[in-house]
């Protein structure tokens, strides 16, 4: 392992334990057995490592989503990660850089939607641009709903909340690309 997988594995161990408003580089680093000058070689500061810890998260979502074919599939990859992570993810979510959470989370969402609806409007007469407005709003519309969750703790059963919510939605995406493609 070199010293960057090292301080990133390192800093999600201590994330997992206490907040981030509680981490520091020096607590890093004397974990991680090395001196501050390997961790600022490869981290500016705590927010840089931070971002590079989520866009490595985000790639592996992406990386094993490839063929994402409903809204509910969309949440539910990103409700599992947020389960499987629970302790970090919501150390990360109350904090005072939440912008960075959210930004992440953000930036998932549309992964996953891009992919659903992308497959979902093809051979259909959609514009790129109604693309773009119809991405931009369902992954604020999911982006609410886990924002949501998180903020009880991710005490209900999202799974179940969620299931129930797509099944009365269903159908909805499909006729909007109907709709959108016949104009």
């Amino acid at each position: 392992m070199n010293t960057k997988q090292l301080i990133k594995l390192t800093f999600r161990n201590i994330l997992e334990e206490r907040p981030l408003s509680q981490v520091t580089v020096k607590d890093i680093v004397g974990r991680a057995g090395i001196n501050r000058n390997s961790f600022y070689y490869h981290y500016a500061d705590l927010p840089t490592l931070i971002e590079d810890v989520v866009c490595e998260d985000a790639e592996h979502i992406f990386a094993g989503n490839e063929n994402i074919e409903s809204l509910e599939e969309c949440l539910n990859v990103a409700a599992e990660f947020a389960l499987t992570n629970k302790k970090l993810v919501m150390h990360l979510y109350n904090t005072g850089n939440r912008d960075i959470f959210e930004q992440y989370f953000l930036r998932i969402l549309e992964h996953l939607v891009r992919r659903y609806l992308t497959k979902l409007c093809e051979g259909n007469n959609v514009s790129e641009e109604d693309l773009e407005i119809l991405i931009k709003y369902y992954k604020c519309l999911l982006f609410g709903l886990i924002v949501d969750w998180m903020s009880t703790g991710m005490s209900s059963n999202i799974k179940d909340n969620l299931a129930r919510l797509l099944k009365i939605y269903s159908g909805i995406p499909e006729e909007i690309v109907k709709r959108v493609s016949r104009e």
